[in-house]
């Protein structure tokens, strides 16, 4: 595939997912993996590009997608991970390295999705579901099925979105192990409570918890991929999802189950999760508590460049707008336009 062929072109259309998706939902892993080509793929080649993506990971946590080491991931992508697809190696090596590889496209599109290049970041997810089908690896193409169905929840498609997340979840039952199934049924909670459908959230989001707490007993054999998604994230999300169907005693009890993330390695997360709870209190008519948390927010996310984040507190502004009259508001939405070019 031309790279630079591939990521030509603008605008995001969830019916690109379509034909990518179905096919994937008919047979997620191919027949054969070997090949014969250039110089010899080996196990040394496999962990740089695990060390590749463990970096951009690391570095998209804490600075966001606009980060040069984050998007450094298309560079590996390009120069190193692109010949080594044209070399030789065995069916072993080749379904590690197909796998491998989905998750350099799979980060690249996460990186320019949290900088608002969904098109670009679409593309990127259709090439890791595509890779990870090569690779005959069920568990990460459920995931990555599971992050373009979070890609579409928030560009306002929350239906296409379910439809997406309980695809990955029942293609991938009694294939994936329950913490990666648990995270499918967190995302489409997500998308129940965008629909303001607060029964069908409830329900997604308790099959999430059960299913976290059989990953408990049963986590010997999980991708290190998936280690971010554990109880202390599902209550921030549940916070999240709280929000989204105005209920904000909910939200806050679910945030208080979720325990504090550093904010050096995680600094947008911590950020964004402020700007929610910030916006749960707001709901709550707390504006003390939600003008605090959400000027603690626009401190730490002035360190990260991420459109999403900046989502966030748009989000926080329209919840504050009733009390726009007031000095200290009318300071904060400045500041909000000063600090992170957010208008209220």
């Amino acid at each position: 595939m031309n790279r630079r062929d591939f990521l030509a072109g603008s605008g995001f259309a969830v019916s690109a997912f379509t034909t990518p998706v179905t096919r994937w939902l008919v047979n997620p892993t191919d027949g054969v993996a070997d090949h014969r080509g250039g110089g010899q793929v080996g196990r040394a080649d496999l962990d740089e590009l695990r060390e590749a993506a463990d970096d951009a990971r690391r570095w998209d946590s804490k600075y966001g997608g606009g980060n040069w080491k984050a998007n450094s991931v298309t560079d590996c992508l390009d120069h190193r991970a692109g010949p080594l697809l044209q070399g030789s190696f065995s069916e072993v090596i080749g379904r590690e390295l197909f796998s491998v590889t989905a998750e350099l496209p799979r980060l690249a599109g996460w990186t320019a999705f949290d900088v608002g290049q969904h098109d670009a970041a679409q593309r990127h997810f259709i090439q890791a579901l595509r890779l990870a089908r090569a690779g005959g690896d069920v568990q990460l193409g459920c995931y990555v099925l599971t992050t373009m169905a979070m890609q579409a929840l928030m560009r306002g498609f929350g239906s296409e979105d379910v439809d997406m997340a309980q695809g990955a979840f029942n293609r991938a039952k009694g294939q994936a192990v329950p913490r990666v199934l648990a995270f499918t049924k967190l995302i489409e909670a997500r998308a129940h409570a965008r629909e303001n459908d607060p029964r069908a959230a409830s329900k997604a989001l308790k099959t999430s918890e059960d299913l976290l707490d059989q990953a408990k007993d049963d986590s010997g054999d999980e991708p290190a991929w998936i280690d971010l998604y554990h109880h202390a994230r599902l209550s921030a999300d549940a916070a999240e999802i709280f929000r989204d169907l105005k209920s904000p005693k909910m939200a806050l009890a679910w945030n208080q189950q979720a325990a504090a993330m550093p904010t050096g390695a995680f600094t947008r997360s911590v950020g964004m999760r402020l700007a929610i709870v910030g916006t749960a209190h707001l709901q709550a008519r707390d504006l003390d508590h939600g003008l605090e948390l959400g000027n603690r927010s626009v401190d730490i996310l002035a360190r990260v460049q991420s459109s999403r984040a900046k989502d966030y507190v748009r989000e926080l502004n329209a919840a504050i707008a009733p009390w726009r009259p007031q000095p200290a508001v009318r300071e904060f939405i400045h500041g909000t336009r000063k600090e992170l070019g957010v208008a209220a």
